[in-house]
């Protein structure tokens, strides 16, 4: 087997176990990169939807509050702003989904299912807690969720302490059944992001694809570069010396000496077997004589 065959060999076994290596270690980063992507636009969209609902609330509610007297506007419900201006995020994120689940909503659409019932719950028997997130299996699929929860606050009692106390125009529209007895400083509400699993594995493969064709094509450029070298620096000067030695083995001191350009070791053996030559021919003509 040649010297360049043995060479390629060990540096394919090389780059086959350093690729899947780094293949590997690369695939859980960026699975994990991106995970971490989705859960921070997701901290995104709530940030964004708590200023919405504290924007109505503080500028919106208190311009409505007249009209509400004679007829219910949902534009001054925080709740509908968020879910609202969501509604518009959707079309342009439209793997994202964002509810406001509660566990006693005036709303029925707002009313959590079970699966939000057991975050809400969680948080109620952890209230240190701020975040919560996991997966979950969908009919379409794994999702994946980020959930906070929502602290009544004075304000919210307005509508949600008594049906007495709400505004009139509201209990016409959802009734006295729902959403009342609301208690300040519990939880009643999740905030809850969710996006499918596969956002993040597609975006991971999607990176991890690119950077193993980078990978493959420098070390397609190092490969050919370093067998360029072999063959220039060592391959070819090796067998011109091998040609002038089977000469000389062969009785033919007359052959021309190779004298590769450089310093380096491969002409430090060619000027070696050249005064080998040389010595030898002396002495065959001492013999001679």
């Amino acid at each position: 087997m040649k010297l360049i065959v043995k060479f390629n060999l060990v540096l394919l076994l090389v780059f086959a176990v350093g690729f899947v290596a780094t293949g590997y270690v690369s695939n859980r980063l960026l699975q994990r990169n991106a995970r971490e992507e989705v859960l921070e636009n997701a901290r995104i969209m709530m940030e964004a939807a708590l200023a919405v609902r504290s924007y109505t609330s503080n500028q919106i509610k208190p311009l409505l509050e007249t009209q509400m007297k004679y007829s219910f506007l949902p534009q001054s419900i925080p709740a509908y702003s968020a879910n609202e201006y969501f509604k518009q995020l959707h079309k342009q994120f439209p793997e994202y989904s964002y509810r406001e689940a509660t566990l006693n909503p005036t709303n029925p659409t707002n009313h959590a299912t079970d699966w939000e019932t057991d975050v809400i719950r969680y948080f109620r028997q952890a209230p240190d807690r701020t975040e919560m997130m996991g997966d979950r299996d969908t009919p379409t699929g794994r999702a994946l969720y980020l959930a906070r929860p929502m602290k009544i606050d004075a304000k919210c009692l307005y509508c949600h302490d008594t049906p007495e106390i709400a505004p009139r125009t509201m209990v016409d529209r959802y009734g006295k059944d729902n959403g009342f007895g609301w208690k300040a400083g519990e939880i009643q509400t999740a905030q809850i992001v969710s996006a499918p699993v596969q956002l993040p594995v597609q975006r991971a493969k999607t990176a991890l694809a690119g950077f193993m064709l980078s990978l493959a094509a420098v070390f397609a450029i190092i490969f050919v570069s370093l067998n360029a070298m072999l063959v220039l620096l060592v391959v070819r000067p090796v067998n011109q010396l091998a040609k002038v030695a089977n000469e000389v083995s062969l009785g033919n001191l007359e052959v021309p000496d190779y004298h590769p350009a450089g310093k380096d070791e491969i002409a430090t053996l060619a000027d070696a077997f050249s005064r080998m030559r040389k010595s030898l021919k002396h002495a065959i003509k001492m013999l001679e004589v």
